[in-house]
């Protein structure tokens, strides 16, 4: 994984270290509890909000199969197909998109893109720009 380039607000590093704890949960499993208590104690934490942090992952673990439904037609095959990280950025994405509407679609929008570019593979930031802008079509009608 790519180190970041620069400085970012606590809220967007918020989503890294949240994306990474994702991508951990996805390929061990075990309880979401327990990795955002190993990230708070392995990890550089005051630098990023952890409220949000964990808001975000308890949100995905909560909604898991409501963000998996809303984003299954608007993927090209089987969602567990798609690659991990990318998977990782459209689940906390469309957390956002669908449960965070104080942020706006934009914002998280932009947001998972960086994180896909940062830590995802090569063009996979325009797959999961394509996926997010189609669920916040749906999702944020009166934002658009």
């Amino acid at each position: 994984m790519k180190q970041p380039h620069k400085p970012f607000p606590e809220r967007a590093r918020a989503r890294r270290r949240a994306l990474q704890a994702l991508y951990q949960w996805q390929i061990g499993g075990g309880s979401m509890r327990r990795i955002i208590d190993q990230f708070n104690e392995e990890q550089d934490m005051a630098i990023a909000d952890g409220d949000y942090f964990a808001d975000l992952l308890l949100g995905v673990e909560q909604h898991f199969d409501a963000i998996n439904a809303a984003l299954t037609p608007l993927i090209d095959r089987p969602l567990e197909l798609v690659d991990a990280i990318e998977r990782a950025c459209l689940r906390l994405g469309a957390y956002e998109l669908m449960h965070r509407v104080d942020i706006p679609f934009k914002v998280v929008i932009n947001e998972s893109v960086e994180l896909a570019k940062d830590f995802g593979a090569e063009g996979g930031h325009t797959y999961v720009n394509g996926v997010l802008d189609k669920l916040a079509r749906s999702a944020r009608q009166t934002e658009r």
